[in-house]
């Protein structure tokens, strides 16, 4: 890795991450105020308990086809203009959903808030990447991603409580405007870094396509993160609707444990990624050990019937929801070359969230199969994670450690 000048001494470098992190924030605020404001969207728009994972579903096929496209275009037009344009266009389709009436037009306008909400994942990792070096991306990646789980913490905080008060459009017209207003200042302040990737690839000068499908360790990489997401995004999707229809709890007693849930990740993610990065940048076990752990916390959480354990258990169950995430990130630049690194950043986590498409309708169609059974839906969850363990154990996290050797023995 090269730099026109030494990074770590640039301070800006923290307000570039800052606002990358404000940006994947908010996004994250508006994916996640579904989830306690789902049974009262239904209710008001006279749609069943069942059905509640199609407004989901929408919103993730949205959202995976922006990413599968907004990588490519940050590495043409680069971070800044694909955060605004993000923030400000999933903030004001989320002000026309806080005042829709239909339950056909509010589906179709969550799929146009994902289709918004996912340009900004890609642009904030190739900003973030211009401005830390390689062995610090652990840290500055568990920061990044913490956003998610501070998304889900403050809606699952604010969200029943502006239902109580008010109404569940009132979250939606408050977060898109606050969603807005973000844009706007990451338009004004954001810029690139100076970091910059040597790293040559044979499939440099082919399509970033053609180099994705062509890279055994990013695919492996895919699929892993896809069970993960599998049992992140379903649990944030259903257990609210879960805790309240399955065992009677509270909507904002529910909403308390969710945030509960998230809130250990905000702090679990960045100091995973700096311990990671102390011990020589290591990534695949520790997400292996992480997946493995969040896969046993999702079955034992279906096990429980009360809303005292799910408050014990909450935290541990958050630890394996989040952490295996800056792990996983932070890989992706050490797999491919900068120059298509938002491309790869995209599609991966593309691919991840198909399993946020998939995940709501699977755990729905199970609930209402095993008449109401919050153990099945929780055992479908669990499913996603262990398989991602396994797969990531087949990842190669050093991929430069082979083409060295063999190009040793070509020499030799």
């Amino acid at each position: 890795m090269t730099s026109a000048a030494n990074p770590a001494r640039r301070p800006y470098r923290w307000l570039a991450l800052v606002l990358c992190w404000l940006a994947f924030t908010m996004t994250s605020v508006d994916r996640s105020t579904w989830g306690p404001a789902s049974i009262f969207i239904g209710e008001d728009l006279g749609v069943p308990l069942a059905s509640l994972g199609l407004f989901a579903t929408f919103y993730y096929i949205g959202y995976v086809v922006s990413n599968a496209g907004s990588g490519f275009l940050t590495d043409k037009v680069g971070g800044r203009l694909l955060i605004s344009v993000s923030l400000v266009g999933a903030g004001g389709s989320m002000m026309f959903f806080g005042s829709t009436t239909s339950a056909v037009v509010g589906m179709a306008i969550q799929a146009v808030i994902g289709l918004f909400a996912g340009a900004e994942y890609a642009a904030g990792i190739k900003l973030i990447s211009s401005w830390f070096r390689p062995e610090e991306l652990g840290k500055a990646m568990g920061i990044y991603t913490s956003a998610t789980s501070l998304g889900v913490v403050v809606a699952n905080t604010a969200v029943p409580y502006l239902i109580q008060q008010y109404s569940w459009h009132v979250s939606y017209l408050l977060f898109g405007a606050v969603s807005i207003v973000a844009g706007v200042v990451c338009y004004v302040i954001l810029r690139p870094g100076p970091v910059v990737s040597k790293k040559t690839h044979r499939s440099e000068s082919r399509s970033a396509l053609r180099e994705l499908l062509r890279n055994k360790n990013l695919l492996l990489l895919a699929l892993a993160g896809f069970g993960g997401f599998w049992g992140t995004y379903g649990f944030i999707t259903w257990s609210n609707a879960l805790m309240i229809k399955g065992h009677g709890i509270d909507p904002v007693v529910a909403g308390g444990i969710v945030a509960i849930y998230a809130a250990l990740g905000v702090f679990g993610k960045p100091l995973i990624g700096w311990i990671a990065d102390k011990f020589n940048g290591a990534r695949r076990v520790p997400a292996m050990v992480v997946l493995g752990c969040f896969s046993v916390m999702l079955v034992v959480f279906g096990l429980l019937d009360n809303a005292l354990a799910f408050f014990i258990a909450a935290p541990l169950l958050g630890l394996g929801a989040y952490c295996y995430l800056p792990l996983i990130v932070a890989l992706v630049p050490r797999l491919v070359s900068s120059s298509v690194l938002g491309t790869a950043a995209g599609m991966t986590n593309a691919i991840w969230q198909i399993g946020s498409v998939l995940v709501p309708l699977a755990v729905g169609a199970v609930f209402a199969a095993t008449n109401n059974s919050f153990m099945a839906a929780l055992i479908t969850l669990a499913a996603g994670p262990f398989v991602g363990m396994i797969i990531m154990y087949f990842v190669n996290e050093r991929p430069e450690d082979i083409e060295i050797a063999v190009e040793s023995k070509k020499n030799a």
